[in-house]
Parts: C-alpha cells; structure tokens; sequence
C-alpha cells in the first residue's frame, strides 16, 4: 500500500471513513488523548481546521489510551468532551491503538512511511502527529510536543504542492 487512500477508519460515531474519500486534500492524523498534558493541543488543531478546512485540509483525530490510561472513556464521552472543551468540530475517528500488535493499519503503514527519532517506529506518547500530501503518500512525523501552530507552514507548504 502506497497510499492513504487504501485505508477505511471508523469514525467516532460508528461510521466507516473510506480514505479515499478523501484523496486530494492533506490529511493531519493525530493520536489525541483526553488527559493528557498535550490535551490542549486540540484547541490548535481546531485552530488549523478552521484556518484550512477550505483549501484541502483534513485533520483526523484518533483517541488512544495506550499511553498512560489518559483516555478511558467511550467514544461518546471522549466525543463530547473535545467538543464541550475545545470546541472540536474536525473528525474524531474511534478509540484506536498505535502501537502493537493490534495497532490500526494506517497507523502501522504511517510510522513506517515517517519513523521517528534515530528510526524507531513506534510512537511514543499521545499527540504524535502525520501530515501526509496531497498524494496520499508522502507523510512527516511530529513529535507530541510539537504544537498545532508549529506546523502551520508546512501544512501550508503541502497545501500549495501540486497532487
């Protein structure tokens, strides 16, 4: 698989999200965790949503509990508390793991196309974040502590990139 667009997720709701549905937009994946020191950072992907929805970004947030037990609730709690708090109207996807052996496929294909530090895959705590082109396949990796607003110039960068 060399792109995105071979993947399906689920979505908070229960709902499939065919990948390739979206092909052509920029995507900004996102493991979230609702508490976590890195929560707030949903405020600025919020921010990027709003900021670039209308020229081709996507932001998907994937809630995971894998790091620290720092998000234990059902997908309708975590769904209404990124909304009630952060005002969260970008997709959040359903609970997943990212790591593992019953890690989500696109995470797995995601930390294989962006390795982390000195080439590690695995992802080490929650808000790791993919931005992945227009083409579907090419991706960066940021770091949890890599703020929403830190990537608003390569989100643009790839926004500008021709498919």
């Amino acid at each position: 698989m060399n792109t995105v667009a071979h993947f399906t997720a689920e979505r908070i709701d229960g709902t499939a999200l065919n990948l390739s549905d979206l092909q052509g937009r920029v995507l900004l994946v996102v493991n979230t965790a609702s508490a976590c020191g890195f929560t707030p950072q949903l405020a600025g992907l919020e921010a990027l949503h709003q900021r670039y929805q209308d020229q081709g970004l996507t932001v998907l947030g994937f809630p995971c509990n894998q790091f620290g037990g720092q998000d234990p609730g059902s997908n309708a709690e975590i769904g209404a508390f990124c909304q009630k708090n952060y005002g969260v109207s970008f997709q959040m996807m359903a609970k997943v793991e990212v790591n593992g052996t019953q890690a989500h496929p696109l995470f797995v294909w995601l930390k294989e196309q962006a390795p982390g530090v000195l080439g590690s895959e695995a992802i080490k705590w929650n808000f790791t974040k993919f931005l992945v082109g227009k083409d579907g396949a090419s991706v960066t990796r940021y770091a949890s502590m890599d703020t929403p607003a830190k990537m608003a110039a390569d989100i643009e960068q790839a926004l500008a990139a021709s498919a």
